[in-house]
């Protein structure tokens, strides 16, 4: 039996693993993916402390090699779901079932989708939610960005440097970022805001050869050879809102002291409700979670 199971292998999650390793608990890791979570498709991180540039790619190895090098056990393999059965807690992957005593929840979040016809489909050939890992194939050709947020906006800043032209799609009238960010937005020449304006329809059958956009009941068609979708992310709680307690939007309902309303599961990072999601406040999590878990099985011995 473990002391700590962590679900998610993201900046929270390692941290976790770190601070349960530090105080000499068992900790194993499952992990659905790859290690890293969103962070790892960051070009740069300038924002965390004792960090002033550093690649998410980077950080995220650096936190994975710290965990393991503690001893932490991390695995591949998918959770299905978790139960409590009050002595102690079983987590149930695609390949295993594992006991515990405490689990912390760090599954993060996945990339809210569009909803369209042919966007499933066209993924990979035309649709992408991640610029900095497709940003390349698209050299010298016409792009489109859909969002309003931090990520559309730094996505379409990095695909300017490599593509002819971008076109950055917000369905509202605004953008939700700080004005150093707009003001760099600005100084592109080869970025064209559209604003008011929603996707309707993708064209193309093989590949994606064209957008249709609507605004003001007026339709037009932008010629691109792909759309970056950066429109927020979804908590990836689904597979235990059966015990679980979460919010009308999916998120586990967790304060500051990370616990759910199951004792000895605790809930850390982007998947958690809370005011700010940033690096800095995913690893907080990570650390207060498992300081917390530690509390709960000293407690129970």
């Amino acid at each position: 039996m473990y002391d700590i199971v962590v679900v998610g292998a993201g900046p929270s999650g390692l941290t976790a693993s770190i601070y349960a390793r530090m105080s000499n608990k068992n900790v194993l890791v499952i992990e659905a993916t790859s290690y890293g979570g969103q962070i790892i498709n960051t070009l740069n991180i300038k924002n965390y402390p004792a960090e002033k540039n550093i690649s998410g790619y980077d950080f995220a190895t650096k936190i994975y090699n710290q965990a393991l090098d503690l001893g932490a056990k991390i695995i591949f393999e998918k959770v299905i779901d978790i139960k409590d059965y009050k002595d102690y807690k079983e987590v149930i992957t695609n390949k295993n079932t594992y006991k515990t005593k405490t689990i912390i929840l760090a599954t993060g979040s996945d990339n809210r989708k569009l909803n369209i016809e042919g966007e499933k489909e066209l993924l990979g050939k035309g649709i992408s939610y991640c610029a900095t890992c497709d940003g390349n194939f698209y050299k010298n050709k016409a792009v489109a960005v859909i969002g309003s947020g931090v990520t559309a906006i730094e996505d379409a800043i990095y695909l300017s440097d490599i593509v002819n032209k971008v076109y950055l799609i917000n369905r509202s009238n605004n953008f939700k970022v700080e004005e150093n960010l707009l003001n760099e937005l600005n100084n592109k020449k080869n970025i064209e805001v559209i604003l008011n304006t929603n996707i309707t329809k993708l064209n193309g059958k093989d590949y994606l050869e064209s957008i249709e956009i609507s605004k003001d009941n007026s339709k037009s068609v932008l010629n691109v050879s792909c759309l970056f979708v950066a429109i927020g992310r979804v908590p990836e709680n689904q597979n235990f809102s059966k015990l679980i307690n979460l919010d009308d939007k999916g998120y586990v309902i967790a304060g500051e002291n990370c616990h759910t309303n199951v004792d000895g599961i605790f809930a850390s990072g982007d998947n958690r409700t809370k005011s700010l999601r940033q690096l800095v406040t995913a690893t907080s999590d990570g650390a207060i979670a498992a300081t917390e878990a530690i509390k709960y099985i000293n407690k129970i011995k």
